[in-house]
C-alpha cells in the first residue's frame, strides 16, 4: 500500500508551483485526485493505456464503463475527435468551461480503454481553476471519473476521496468543497438531434435555449441495467449508493409525503433499525418535526431550489454511512430542470425503490 499525500491548495500562492509535482505524477502514469466544479475526479493521462487501466483497478470500475476526458482549452479538443459539429461550437461558447460533457466521434489518438470500446469519446472543460491548472501542468487531457470506489456516493470533499482511496493513489489535491455537487450533464451530439445521456446542472431547458430540440435517452427511465456497453458513465451500473437501504417517497402533497415518511420511520424503528430521513424544508413544516432519536433528520433546503438540494446529496449519503444508518427515507422531487439530475442520482441510490402517495 502506497502513501497518499494530500496537497492543500494555498490561495495565496501560484497554482502552477503548487501543482508542478502532481503534474509530473500524471505524466509518469500515476493517479491524482483533484477538485472540479462538479465532484472530485480521479485523474490519469487520458492518452496512456497503462494510466487509464490504473483508474479501473483502483476504483473497481467495470472496464466497459467509459471515461470522460478533461481539457483546459478549446484548442485541445481538435486532436481528440474526428469532427466538431456546428452545434458543438454553440454549446461550448455557452457552457464551457462548465459542467457539460459533449460526446464526439473519437480520433485514433484515444485508447479504446477510455471509451469502453465505443467509437465515441466524451470531453469536457471543467470550470475550476485547480482542475484547469492541473491539466495544463500534466500537458495531456485527463481521464477523470469521480474519485471514489465504484458504486459509492461521489466525493465532494477531499476527505471523501481520502476515505475511499487512501493507500491506493499517490496524491489528493485538496481544493475545498465542490460547487455543483453532482456530475456533469452528458450530451451526445453525434446524431441529428442532441441526446442527454446523463442529466446534470446544465438542464435540458438550458440546452434547448441554445440549440433547439434536445432529447433524453430512454435508458435514463429504465430500472434495470441497459444491455451492452453504456454510452455514458452512470447509465448502466449501480451508482451513488450508501451502505443503507434507501426508500424514496413521492407525492403531490407535502403533508402526504410527511405522513408516509413518518410511517416508514416508525416501521424501521420497530424493526430496530437506525433510520435517517432526507427531506425538504416544506416537508419539515408538516410533521417531520415530530421525529425523535434514533432517527436522524437531514433538512436539505427548499423544494423550489433543487440545485441547493443536489449539492448536498452525496455529502449526506456519506454522512449516513459514517453514522451507520441502516435505512434512509428520502423525499422525491419534481423531475424538471435540475430536478431531473437530482432524481437520477436518488433513483440509483435507492435502486428505484419509490413509494407513491
Amino acid at each position: 500500500m502506497m502513501e497518499t499525500k494530500v496537497y492543500k491548495i494555498d490561495g495565496d500562492k501560484p497554482l502552477e508551483s503548487q501543482l508542478a509535482e502532481p503534474g509530473k505524477i500524471l505524466t509518469r502514469n500515476g493517479l491524482v485526485a483533484f477538485p472540479t466544479e462538479t465532484v472530485y475526479g480521479l485523474g490519469a493521462n487520458g492518452l496512456s493505456i497503462k494510466a487509464v487501466q490504473n483508474i479501473f483497478v483502483v476504483k473497481g470500475r467495470p472496464a466497459d464503463n467509459p471515461l470522460i476526458l478533461h481539457i483546459a482549452a478549446r484548442a485541445d479538443l481538435g486532436p481528440l475527435v474526428t469532427r466538431i459539429p456546428p452545434l458543438a461550437d454553440k454549446l461550448m461558447e455557452a457552457f464551457w468551461p462548465g459542467p457539460l460533457t459533449l460526446v464526439f466521434s473519437k480520433s485514433s489518438l484515444i485508447p479504446q480503454e477510455v471509451t469502453g470500446g465505443l467509437e465515441t469519446v466524451a470531453v469536457r472543460m471543467p470550470d475550476h481553476p485547480v482542475a484547469l491548472a492541473l491539466i495544463k501542468a500534466a500537458g495531456v487531457p485527463l481521464a477523470a471519473p469521480s474519485a471514489n470506489l465504484s458504486g459509492k456516493p461521489s466525493p465532494t470533499l477531499a476527505e471523501h476521496v481520502y476515505h475511499d482511496l487512501q493507500g491506493k493513489i499517490e496524491v489528493i489535491v485538496d481544493g475545498g468543497s465542490t460547487r455543483e455537487g453532482i456530475e456533469s450533464t452528458v450530451l451526445d451530439i453525434t446524431g441529428q438531434v442532441p441526446i442527454i445521456l446523463r442529466p446534470g446542472s446544465v438542464t435540458r431547458e438550458m440546452l434547448e435555449e441554445v440549440v433547439g430540440q434536445v432529447e433524453v435517452d430512454p435508458a435514463l427511465a429504465r430500472e434495470n441495467p441497459i444491455p451492452g456497453v453504456p454510452k455514458s458513465p452512470g447509465m448502466k451500473y449501480t451508482h451513488y449508493a450508501p451502505a443503507a437501504q434507501v426508500i424514496l417517497v413521492n407525492g403531490d402533497s407535502a403533508a402526504k409525503v410527511a405522513r408516509k415518511i413518518l410511517e416508514l420511520v416508525q416501521q424501521g424503528q420497530q424493526d430496530q433499525l437506525k433510520v435517517a430521513v432526507m427531506v425538504s424544508e416544506e416537508t419539515v413544516d408538516q410533521e417531520i418535526g415530530l421525529l425523535t432519536e434514533p432517527s436522524q433528520a437531514f433538512i436539505l433546503g427548499s423544494r423550489q431550489e433543487p440545485a441547493v438540494i443536489s449539492r448536498q446529496i452525496y455529502g449526506v449519503l456519506r454522512e449516513c454511512d459514517q453514522l451507520d444508518i441502516q435505512l434512509i427515507i428520502a423525499e422525491a422531487y419534481p423531475r424538471m430542470g435540475v430536478g431531473m439530475a437530482l432524481m437520477n442520482r436518488l433513483d440509483k441510490a435507492a435502486a428505484y425503490h419509490i413509494i407513491q402517495v
